[in-house]
């Protein structure tokens, strides 16, 4: 933050990022600069005392869990009986260290739905929901959904029925329509494009949860313009909103991940329209379904193939 204090550009609100000063300057002369500045730092003073350090860990303490047995044989029966109840256990749940609790995620994205916006009343239902069967404790993650950490195993299906009831039971976490999305042009100053109504259409696209299931995990990001707030290059697919002719486009990226093997998403080639976009990327996935070895995930097989019959796939009638 020094560094980027000291260099980073103030004469233009679009540039006034860490990774344009990064790129300005190269990640060697940046680093040495990183490095300079460390090495003139006195790091004694900020060794916290002992008593601060008891303070803070006191904060993060376990909750008061209960003595329970691994519950896994009686959600497995629960499962048997409601295929799609197993649906949602299998992609919003995580497991516990806790014996006989799991991690449980909510989605904020129903099919044709804004990414990661509820109402009011939802928002006091998980609220009350995280009173009852989480200690208290909700999440929002920055997948724009939001997590109720410490759930017995033996009540979610109740939870279950009851967000059902409410507009917040989709089973779709980690999967295509799991969209993450910046506000875009309708509320952002900076933005090129709108981002929400690409993200509903895509969302409406591939609503059916079989055919989710079946395309598999898959992380899609839009942003609206080159800030990338919506993380674009970090999704398996991104869609870059940007400024054609004065007219809203989208650019398409390949190959984008967080995971262990990171990488940054490709440009396919030239933007499109947003109607041209959804069909794009529905030729990609198409793609992908035809030519992905069993068992294997979409960036996997884009990594194994390279972006050539994708870049194919979404030209072909543009």
């Amino acid at each position: 933050m020094r560094i980027y204090n000291e260099y980073g550009r103030r004469d233009n609100m679009y540039k006034a990022r860490i990774k344009i000063l990064v790129q300005a300057l190269g990640r060697e002369a940046f680093l040495e600069k990183v490095n300079a500045e460390f090495a003139a730092m006195d790091r004694s003073r900020y060794r916290l005392p002992a008593e601060v350090v008891d303070a803070i860990r006191a904060r993060f303490g376990a909750p008061a869990f209960e003595t329970l047995a691994d519950g896994s044989e009686a959600l497995a029966a629960q499962c048997r009986a409601d295929r799609e109840f197993a649906v949602w256990v299998g992609t919003n749940t995580h497991p516990h260290k806790q014996p006989g609790y799991c991690s449980l995620t909510v989605s904020c994205k129903p099919a044709g739905g804004i990414p990661g916006d509820a109402t009011a009343e939802q928002m006091d239902l998980l609220a009350d929901l995280a009173d009852q069967y989480s200690f208290g404790e909700l999440r929002i993650t920055h997948m724009q959904n939001v997590v109720l950490g410490h759930v017995r195993q033996d009540r979610l299906f109740d939870i279950w029925q009851v967000l059902q009831a409410n507009g917040l039971g989709t089973a779709n976490v980690g999967l295509l329509t799991d969209i993450i999305a910046c506000p875009g042009l309708d509320y952002c100053s900076l933005a090129n494009a709108r981002s929400i109504p690409i993200a509903q259409k895509l969302s409406a696209r591939f609503a059916d949860n079989t055919l989710q299931q079946e395309i598999g995990q898959l992380r899609l990001n839009i942003s609206g313009c080159i800030n990338a707030c919506g993380h674009h290059h970090a999704g398996n697919i991104g869609i870059l909103g940007v400024d054609k002719r004065g007219e809203e486009a989208f650019q398409i990226t390949l190959g984008g991940s967080t995971g262990d093997d990171a990488s940054v998403g490709q440009i396919l080639g030239s933007a499109m329209s947003e109607d041209e976009t959804v069909d794009a990327i529905a030729r990609i996935i198409d793609t992908y379904l035809v030519r992905r070895n069993p068992g294997e995930r979409f960036i996997e097989t884009c990594r194994r193939l390279g972006a050539a019959p994708f870049k194919d796939a979404a030209y072909a009638t543009v």
